[in-house]
């Protein structure tokens, strides 16, 4: 698993603060991915702890904000194996009045708590008062994606092509993320049919997937990297 590490404390990051939502509730984390975002944040959300560990696993945060109350595995459970292997900082959300859920995440190395319901500005004031006490730490190391031409940077979510940045939508942006946590192995189209916590038409999806090759592929036609998985939906391969 990489090693996530926070922004250095002495220096301005070169990129912004990459956050990871994990919430049950599909409004709240469009809500709070729309609002970060407009706060100067790159945002990634997850529905459950499983994803949640998935994104960890390919990507770099930050900061993670974490629901206690998740069906599955909840969020202290999570934060658990999270502080085996990684110190990034921790905000967890709390139910009104769960000063016990409090108390264990604390226990557990949170670095801060909010009570539901809260005000988003909050929870702005008040990642960026973890961001600021976070210790220093190196520079992560970066991991890319090689695709012929193009690179893709699963950190910063960039894309590139001969060194040159190539402008995604956010549509676009999303299906690549996506695909590239489980970049190998193939993605079940109803994974892809919900980008940015909004159910999506398949046909969207069709669309979406085919400028995307135009930005990736030497030849669109003869698709490369970004397969059809027949019966299933789609697989990103990388060059070794």
């Amino acid at each position: 698993m990489p090693v996530m590490q926070a922004a250095p404390q002495d220096q301005t990051p070169a990129y912004p603060p990459h956050i990871l939502v994990v919430d049950d509730d599909t409004r709240l984390r469009a809500l709070l991915k729309k609002f970060l975002t407009e706060n100067g944040y790159m945002v990634t959300t997850a529905a459950d702890a499983a994803e949640a560990r998935r994104q960890i696993g390919s990507l770099q945060f930050d900061l993670l904000v974490v629901d206690v109350m998740m069906p599955g595995e909840d969020g202290l459970s999570l934060t658990r194996g999270i502080r085996q292997d990684s110190n990034v900082p921790i905000l967890m959300l709390t139910a009104m009045g769960e000063s016990a859920d409090r108390i264990h995440g604390l226990e557990m190395g949170v670095d801060d708590y909010m009570a539901k319901p809260f005000e988003p500005k909050e929870l702005v004031l008040r990642i960026g008062s973890i961001l600021r006490r976070a210790p220093p730490m190196d520079a992560p190391a970066k991991m890319e994606l090689r695709l012929g031409e193009c690179r893709y940077d699963l950190a910063r979510q960039k894309l590139t092509r001969s060194g040159i940045l190539v402008h995604l939508t956010a549509a676009e942006a999303e299906l690549l993320r996506i695909l590239a946590v489980r970049v190998g192995k193939p993605v079940d189209r109803s994974e892809l049919t919900v980008t940015g916590d909004t159910d999506t038409n398949p046909r969207t999806i069709d669309v979406q997937i085919t400028r995307l090759r135009r930005k990736l592929e030497p030849d669109s036609r003869q698709p490369r990297y970004l397969q059809t998985v027949r019966g299933t939906g789609y697989m990103l391969r990388a060059d070794p």
